[in-house]
C-alpha cells in the first residue's frame, strides 16, 4: 500500500488572485458519491502579488489556516476516515434521519422522543444545525415539556428520562452514520431518575378483578396472563402457539420468549392456569384481536367496575406478579431470571418498593404461603411455588 501524501497547492482565479486546495495522493473516495478524488478546494483564497503589508499579512494568515487543515488530512486518510469530503452532510434533514432510526426500532418511546424532537425544532433540522447548544436547549425543554393528549398536563418525569435516553441513543448513531462531525452523546449531562411507586394488585383485589365481568373478554384473559407469568404488554401481544412448546418431562408446558424490550431470550415453566387462559389451541398469535388500545380506556372500566382506585396499568400486572413471587418466598436473583430482567437492578427496586411499609399490603404475607425454596434453579424454584395458585385462590 502506497504511502498517502496531502500537498497544499495553489491555482490561479480571477482578479489577481490565486485559489488554495489540497492534493491527495494517491486518490481518496468520496464517501456521498464514492468516486474517486485527488483534490479538496478549501475555499480560502490569497492574493497573487501581494503589494501591501495588509496584502502580505492576509497571505500569511491564510497560508497558516491553509497548512493546519492539511495536518488534520493525514491522520484522517490513515484512519480511513474521509468524512471531511462529504461536503452536503451538513445540508443533510436531521429530522428525515430521526425518522428512519424511529422506523427501525417502531417503539412508543422512540416515536415519543421524534414528536417532541420534531414540535422543539419546528419541523426542520439540518444536521448542520446539531450541535451541543442545541441538544442542551432540547434537554431543557424536556423538562419542561407538557404532553400533547392533555396540554395541561406535564409530561412524567420517567417519560422525561426515557425521551432523553433515546436522544442521545440517536447523537451517538448519527455519530456513528457520519451525519454528524462530533459524538455530542458523551457531552450531554443526565437526567437522573426519580425513585417512583410500583403500584401492584394484593391478592384480594387480584380475586375481585377476575370476578368482575369485563367487556372485552380477550383483555381479561391477557391481564391475568400478565399476572400469571409476569410478561411485559409487548411480549404478550407478540405471543404465538408456536412459542408454547411441552416441557423436556411431558406433563407441562414451557413458554419460549424473546422480550421485545430488551431482547432478553429465555424458557419458561407455563403453570396450568396460565396455559387455560390462553384458550384452546390454535396457530398464529395466542391472544388474538387483543389490541395495546384496549390497555387504555377499556382497562380502566373494567377496574372500576371492579371498585379498585388504584392508577393500575396493564405493566402493573407484572409488578403483581413480582410481588407475590417476592411474597412467596422466590429470592430475588430466581426472580430475576424468571421475570427475564436484564439487570438484577431492576428487581432489587420492586423488592424495594415492596419492602415499603407504605406499599406492602398487609393481605400479601397473610393470603400467600411464606414456603421457600433452598436452590437457585428458576424451574425448580417454580414448581416449589407452584401450589401457590393465583387462580385457585381468586375462586375460594
Amino acid at each position: 500500500m502506497k504511502c498517502p501524501k496531502v500537498t497544499l497547492r495553489s491555482r490561479p482565479i480571477s482578479h489577481g488572485r490565486r485559489s488554495l486546495y489540497l492534493d491527495y495522493y494517491p486518490a481518496i473516495r468520496i464517501p456521498d458519491t464514492m468516486k474517486k478524488t485527488r483534490t479538496e478546494t478549501l475555499g480560502i483564497y490569497v492574493y497573487a502579488r501581494p503589494r501591501s503589508q495588509h496584502e502580505k499579512s492576509h497571505n500569511d494568515e491564510m497560508y497558516r489556516k491553509a497548512r493546519l487543515i492539511a495536518s488534520t488530512r493525514l491522520p484522517a486518510i490513515i484512519n480511513k476516515q474521509y468524512g471531511f469530503l462529504d461536503t452536503a452532510r451538513g445540508n443533510r434533514d436531521f429530522l428525515e434521519y430521526f425518522r428512519q432510526i424511529v422506523g427501525e426500532h417502531n417503539s412508543s418511546l422512540w416515536k415519543g422522543c421524534y414528536n417532541h424532537f420534531r414540535f422543539f425544532v419546528k419541523n426542520s433540522c439540518i444536521c448542520a444545525e446539531v450541535d451541543i447548544e442545541l441538544c442542551r436547549k432540547f434537554r431543557s425543554y424536556l423538562l419542561s415539556a407538557h404532553q400533547f393528549r392533555d396540554p395541561t398536563r406535564p409530561l412524567a418525569h420517567s417519560s422525561i428520562v426515557n425521551y432523553y435516553l433515546k436522544f442521545l441513543s440517536l447523537l451517538h448513531n448519527a455519530y456513528r452514520d457520519h451525519m454528524i462531525e462530533e459524538d455530542l452523546a458523551i457531552q450531554m449531562e443526565y437526567i437522573a431518575r426519580k425513585p417512583t411507586r410500583r403500584e401492584f394488585l394484593t391478592p384480594s383485589e387480584l380475586r375481585t378483578l377476575s370476578q368482575t365481568s369485563c367487556e372485552i373478554h380477550v383483555l381479561k384473559r391477557a391481564s391475568l396472563f400478565s399476572c400469571e407469568t409476569g410478561l411485559r404488554l409487548s411480549d404478550v401481544l407478540a405471543l404465538k402457539w408456536e412459542d408454547i412448546v411441552p416441557n423436556l418431562e411431558g406433563n407441562g408446558y414451557n413458554m419460549r420468549i424473546r422480550t421485545v424490550k430488551t431482547d432478553e431470550e429465555g424458557l419458561l415453566p407455563l403453570s396450568d392456569t396460565a396455559l387455560q387462559l390462553c384458550g384452546p389451541r390454535s396457530t398464529g398469535t395466542v391472544f388474538k384481536g387483543f389490541t395495546r388500545s384496549m390497555t387504555d380506556r377499556p382497562l380502566k372500566r373494567w377496574l372500576e367496575d371492579a371498585g379498585i382506585t388504584k392508577r393500575i396499568t396493564f405493566h402493573c400486572f407484572r409488578h403483581t406478579y413480582a410481588v407475590l413471587q417476592l411474597a412467596s418466598g422466590t429470592n430475588i436473583y430466581t426472580l430475576s431470571k424468571m421475570m427475564l430482567h436484564k439487570s438484577i437492578r431492576s428487581t432489587e427496586f420492586i423488592w424495594i418498593c415492596w419492602r415499603k411499609p407504605s406499599s406492602k399490603p398487609s393481605d400479601v404475607s397473610a393470603s400467600i404461603s411464606t414456603r421457600r425454596c433452598s436452590t437457585n434453579n428458576p424451574y425448580l424454584i417454580y414448581q416449589c411455588i407452584k401450589s401457590i395458585n393465583l387462580w385457585k385462590a381468586m375462586k375460594r
